[in-house]
Order: structure tokens, then sequence, then C-alpha cells
């Protein structure tokens, strides 16, 4: 019996360790295809097909046909791509076709502008479009020629924002929230403690609904050459079947995807189109000429939060040691002649964004470094980019929110419902700050308070010195407000509006680069593949955090979690 069990045990070591050896010899044998590089034929047509979220940070790679088309492009790959094919002489002409897409207005402006920046090429660029939202519709308004299929339809009928507030649930189920904020707007725990918007959360949402709304209304009238006003009109009878939709100047054309490609032969003069996915397009290398200056694109994506740091490429945001490793990685990187410093971010763990901050301060001491500001970069995410270099946002970037905030929840009603009884000993007057069988007291909530106005006024001073402006000037425009990047920019929060290309230039500037120079962002992190996959570090939590922050809109669920204060944006915004 005792031989019986050793042969077992070794016998599925065995295994066990073949099958890892196989593992890696299949993915390495599959990647290696992967790797070959992508023919690109001459006459080639793009077909651009963006669908779902448009992430900053590269998701991992399989090598597999069946995974590779569901992975996303990135917003920088995306840049990339249409940069690349607008000089590529191979390259004649794009049908774009983007569906379904999950991502803010900031995003959205650097595609639409990129499509723009596409055309003073000279080459055409036509959509087809699958049951489109405003969001397709504001990036097809871009292109030459937009097709719909006679069946579809376009939901095109103006934008709306909804605020939750569960306090009456928690009243029910015995959930008592205490919150502590600093800074009048910054009411990120109104939804615990509010059944419906103060003041304060009215105007700045008012306004942020005028500036999209005027936005995509702008956009609509320039592509479809119509005035404001009749747009306007327009968009107060949608949405629209095709035939409303073509009757309205909203669409160029019935047709569906073989159509469009044959309204593309025509305007190329071709018999056949030679198509080439955008995709596989994005990896081909980019075009020899002048002397290459690699910038690296570091990107900072998600929550921040302290973090265990195992990882510089984890999918769980921004933790404090992993966008540390990828700083010191840049710095000591020779190659590495410049730096964007991209945040996409509601903020998070105050300590953790203090950490990253002084760290980013110690890299732009030895590189030139740009803040590239996507859809969002408040609170935490605002406060990493106060390295005293110049900040790029786009004009719907939301940003600001320089405010801190306490919540604890007390459960004690919750446990009385339930049956559980707790009986506390301390020791010490404070040493149950944060127990959750009792709400704070006078003197407990009077601690946190004294402490959640230190926080806040080393905020302002922060941002004060980043901004290169006195305390008092800052600290007006403070007071947790969210701003859109065009305010901001009124409010010398950032210093201008653009995206990629514009933060590029200024790298470009800093760094006293040629203008023939060829710049080559290189993505921090990189491209994840399989094996980081498989045998990367697993975190089982990260599927309820999702769920949770789905239903609490941007509570900080993993930074609430670890505990401390936060430099959080107030509420998770998305414009429909």
């Amino acid at each position: 019996m005792k031989n019986f069990v050793i042969g077992l045990v070794v016998g599925v070591f065995v295994c066990g360790l073949t099958a890892l050896i196989l593992i890696f010899a299949v993915v390495k044998f599959v990647g290696s295809f992967g790797e070959r590089p992508i023919s690109v034929a001459d006459g080639s047509t793009l077909v651009f097909k963006l669908e779902g979220e448009v992430p900053e940070k590269s998701p991992p790679e399989i090598p597999l046909p069946m995974f590779q088309d569901q992975t996303p492009l990135t917003v920088e790959q995306v840049w990339d791509t249409f940069r690349k094919a607008a000089a590529d002489s191979r390259v004649k002409g794009i049908i774009f076709e983007p569906r379904g897409l999950e991502m803010g207005w900031a995003k959205m402006q650097e595609i639409h502008d990129e499509i723009l920046q596409f055309k003073k090429s000279g080459k055409p660029i036509i959509s087809f479009l699958r049951s489109p939202s405003a969001r397709e519709y504001y990036l097809a308004c871009a292109t030459d020629k937009i097709f719909l299929a006679p069946e579809d339809s376009l939901d095109l009928k103006g934008l709306r924002v909804e605020a939750v507030f569960i306090k009456n649930t928690f009243d029910k189920l015995g959930i008592h929230a205490d919150v502590i904020h600093a800074g009048k707007y910054k009411d990120a725990g109104d939804m615990l403690t509010q059944t419906s918007m103060t003041p304060e959360t009215h105007e700045v949402l008012d306004q942020i609904l005028d500036q999209y709304y005027g936005n995509l209304i702008d956009t609509v009238a320039q592509g479809r050459k119509k005035q404001a006003d009749a747009v306007k009109a327009i968009i107060d009878q949608g949405p629209f079947m095709a035939n409303e939709a073509l009757a309205n100047g909203l669409i160029d054309a019935f047709g569906y995807e073989d159509q469009a490609a044959d309204d593309m032969k025509i305007r190329l003069k071709q018999t056949e189109l030679t198509k080439l996915s955008a995709k596989a397009y994005s990896k081909t290398p980019a075009l020899s000429g002048g002397v290459n200056r690699r910038i690296a694109l570091v990107i900072g994506e998600g929550e921040i939060t302290r973090g265990s740091g195992n990882s510089s490429s984890d999918d769980q945001g921004i933790t404090a040691a992993g966008f540390i490793k990828l700083l010191k990685q840049v710095e000591d990187d020779s190659s590495i002649r410049g730096v964007i410093i991209r945040v996409d971010s509601p903020g998070g763990d105050g300590v953790a964004s203090d950490d990253i901050l002084h760290e980013a301060k110690n890299l732009s001491k030895k590189k030139p470094v740009v803040i590239s500001m996507s859809d969002l970069a408040a609170s935490g995410g605002y406060f990493i980019s106060m390295t005293g270099d110049p900040i790029v946002a786009y004009p719907n970037t939301l940003t600001g929110s320089i405010g801190v905030i306490f919540a604890r929840i007390s459960l004690h009603g919750l446990y009385d419902k339930i049956g559980v009884n707790k009986q506390m000993l301390k020791r010490g007057q404070f040493a149950d700050l944060d127990s959750d069988y009792a709400p704070l007291n006078d003197e407990q909530r009077q601690k946190i308070s004294g402490q959640i106005d230190a926080f806040y006024k080393s905020f302002v001073s922060r941002v004060a010195d980043g901004r290169k402006k006195t305390f008092d000037q800052i600290e007006p425009i403070a007071q947790g407000r969210v701003w859109l990047g065009a305010q901001a920019k009124q409010n010398g929060l950032v210093d201008e509006l653009g995206g990629l290309d514009r933060a590029v230039e200024l790298v470009r500037q800093r760094a006293h680069f040629s203008t023939s120079d060829r710049i080559t962002l290189v993505p921090y992190p990189g491209k994840r593949s399989i094996l980081d996959v498989l045998f990367g570090r697993a975190d089982e939590s990260n599927a309820l955090e999702s769920k949770l922050e789905q239903v609490l809109g941007n509570l900080p669920v993993a930074a609430l979690a670890k505990g401390g204060f936060m430099k959080v944006m107030p509420y998770s915004i998305s414009v429909r």
C-alpha cells in the first residue's frame, strides 16, 4: 500500500510537470506565429472594427485566432493605427465599423480627432454602423459617409445622468453610514447618507451634462453640415428607424457591409478590395525614416490602492508599489528619452497617491515628463499628476475633485435584526474608531474631522505647488468639485487641451527632438502573454469588487476595504 501511494504521488508529479512543459512548448510554438510580420499589400483597405471597451492598458493576449479577435485595441494602438495608416502609401482607405462602444467622452474625442487627422491625408474613410448609439454615431460623424442597414435603427435621443441613493435601503437593513468630507462638493458618500442630490451635486452634474450634450450637438452639426439648433430639434425626435435617420440627413445611405465595401471600391477605382483588419495592421512596425525617439507611455488606469505590488502589470488598477516599479523601470531605461504619464483614474487611497507622486517627481528630475489625462483624472488621479510638468486634458476629461473623504459603516442595527450580539472591551479612547458596531460619537467625529482637514490642506498645498500657484488661488476651485477639462483649463488646473498628439508634441519640444525625428510610444506595462495569465497572481475578490462597484457607483470598494483616507472621485459618471 505504501509503495502504491508513493507511486501515485510520483506519477501525479511527473504528469503535472509534463503538462507544464507542454503548455510552455505550445504557447511558445503558437506565439511564434503571432510574432510573424504582417504583410501589407499595396492598395489595401483597412477594416477598422472597434467594439466594446477601449482600454488604456493592453489586456492579456492569447496567440490563438479565436481569442485574438476578442482582444480590444488600446487607445494608444488606435492612435498609432490611424497615424501609420495616414502615412502608409500602401493603405488607400478605411472602412470604419464601431459597435457597442463602452468608453468615456474624452476617449471619444481622441478617436474622433484621429479620424479627422487621418482625413487630412486625402484618403477616404467611410462608416458602416450596426444599431448605433450616440457613441458610435459621434465617431461616425467624422467620416466621409455613413451607411446603415435599411431595417436597422439609430439610438440617438439625447443624454441623461442617473444618480443612485441607497440610504433608505440602509435604513431598512439597520445599517448606518458615517461620512466625513473636506470640500462642500466632495459628495462621494451622499448615496449612503442622502435620498436625493444635494444642490452642489445637481450643479456639477448639470454642468457636465450641458457640456457633453453641447459637444454632441456641435460634433453632429459639423459632421452632417447642419446648424446646431437644427440638430437639437432633430435629436428631440429620436431614436430613429433607418428611414427616419436618412430622411433627417443623419446618415447618407442605406447599405450593408458589402455595399459599404462596394462604395469604397468606387472611391479607390478598384475592382476588388484588398482588405486588412486594423487589429492585424496595428502590429506592423512603424515606417522608417528619421531618427527613432522612444517615449514611454506609462499607463495609470483604475482605482489607486496601496496593493502588494507583486506585479507591475496586473488588472487591479493602480497599486502604489506596482506603479512605482513601472516608473523606476522607465527611469533606468537609457533608450527612453521622454515620458508621458497617462492617467485614467478616479483616485483612491491617499497615502498610495502620495507615494506615487513622490516617485513621479523623481522621474521628472531625470527625464522630460508630460501628463496626459484620459476620461478621468480626478481626486487621487489628479493628485498623482502634480509633478509640476505640463498637463494635457481633453475638453471632456473629468478632473479636479480636490478633496478628501472618510466613510465608515455601522452594522449594529443589522446585527440586531439577525440576532448577532457583540461585546467590546477596549483600552484607549479611540480604540473603537474603526469598529462596525456603533456610529461615530461626537469625540470620534471631531478626531476624524481634524485629520480630514489636515489631509485636505495638504492636498491643496500639493496642487498649489504642482500648478505653481498659491494655496489661496487653488482652494476656491478645490472644495472637492469635479471639473471638465475645458473648465479646468480656464481655472488653471491643466495647461492645454488635447490628446496624445499634443502630449507627444510637448515631449518632443521638452526633449529637444528634431521635427524630422520619428516618435515611438512604448507602453508601460507592456503586453502580457498567456503565461502571465496562467501563472500570474490571481485575485478572487476582483469579481466581487467589480459587482459591488457597479452597484455603489464610484465608491472605492478595494481602497475602503484596506482603510485610510480617500482621495476619490465623488461619483461615477456615465452619460448615455
